[in-house]
């Protein structure tokens, strides 16, 4: 297998010696691609662990959930999370535009006449009475909605930045930064479900493994255990991918919980903010360029499906290894992408 791998990579160096776009190819774009590569890898990380078990995995346990056992890897780090206060309800006060039937011609208007806030217009003949009615729900209405509230009126960067700047509002606890690794794009089952939460100045992550196919109940369970109606998710590409994959796992097992959370998916904004200085706005570029973070040893999505049954058929915990840590590195890396977010657009 080594001695097909070195031919393969020699084989393309040569290629790219004399190929006019090569500078335009590295070497690791080529690796990402390779199934050579990726067969040789989990070759190495089965020869690795072919005497270790699941709870050899540094943080492990077998759980009982209502819909029976399965593994739970649990690991703490320190973190300096802290969102800075913006007083975010306040500015909602001087957004006219949160009101029905006001844009921003009508605002600028309404401003010029010396309305500058909502309360202001309680003396408007026009706007009193809806003034009065966001009066009276915004102490208590909850995040979810102002989210809902806010995405109806984007009428520009500063509606957008407000999408943003809203994430002051939760109590960090709340924050739920939550990934799945799954076995195809659709109506298959989800292998690891991870959260990472934030206690104090750790922040924790609680992934939950399956072991075998009859247990993604229990994984399912365990995930929803961290949820309250408290809770925000926070995801990358979540609203078009994980919550709608969960979704669906939950009518395949008949299972009935309510999964409409208040919901943050860190990829729109990483495009809004990121696209014009980054090759592109996938996880690890941002990591890469934002961060200085690069990934060792990292198995892309196409490759899981087969790792996971050789996991399965060998009975080798090897080729989950990276697949594992991969999941817990991307639910620590949102909660550093929504700090670094929040103060782009509070500090810029």
């Amino acid at each position: 297998m080594m001695q097909d791998l070195e031919h393969e990579n020699y084989m393309l160096k040569s290629i790219l010696k004399n190929s006019p776009s090569s500078e335009n190819f590295s070497f690791d774009e080529y690796k990402s691609v390779s199934p050579a590569y990726y067969n040789d890898l989990k070759e190495q990380l089965m020869d690795k662990y072919k005497n270790k078990k699941l709870t050899d995995i540094k943080g492990s346990k077998v759980i009982e959930t209502e819909y029976g056992e399965t593994l739970q890897i649990v690991q703490k780090e320190k973190i300096d999370f802290d969102l800075a206060e913006n007083n975010f309800k306040n500015q909602m006060n001087h957004n006219l535009k949160l009101l029905p039937k006001i844009g921003i011609k009508t605002e600028e208007k309404l401003k010029s006449q010396g309305y500058l806030t909502i309360d202001s217009l309680l003396h408007h003949d026009s706007y009193k009475d809806n003034a009065q009615k966001f009066i009276e729900k915004i102490d208590d209405m909850s995040f979810s909605s102002i989210i809902e509230l806010l995405n109806e009126n984007k009428y520009g960067r500063q509606c957008k930045d407000n999408l943003i700047k809203c994430v002051s509002i939760p109590d960090a606890e709340d924050f739920k930064f939550m990934d799945i690794e799954t076995l195809g794009l659709s109506n298959v089952a989800i292998i690891l479900i991870g959260v990472a939460e934030i206690k104090g100045n750790k922040i924790i992550s609680s992934q939950y493994f399956l072991r075998n196919l009859e247990e993604e109940p229990a994984v399912l369970d365990a995930y929803f255990s961290h949820l309250d109606e408290n809770s925000v998710h926070v995801t990358f590409n979540g609203k078009t991918f994980d919550v709608p994959f969960i979704k669906n796992r939950l009518r395949y097992h008949r299972l009935d919980v309510d999964f409409d959370l208040a919901h943050i998916d860190l990829m729109y904004f990483a495009k809004y903010l990121w696209r014009d200085e980054l090759p592109d706005c996938k996880l690890q570029t941002i990591e890469k360029y934002k961060f200085g973070l690069e990934r060792v040893d990292d198995v892309p999505g196409q490759y899981i499906p087969g790792y996971y049954n050789t996991y399965l058929s060998e009975n080798n915990i090897g080729p989950m290894i990276p697949i594992i840590e991969h999941n817990r590195q991307d639910i620590v890396s949102l909660a550093d992408f929504l700090m670094k977010m929040y103060e782009e657009v509070n500090y810029e």
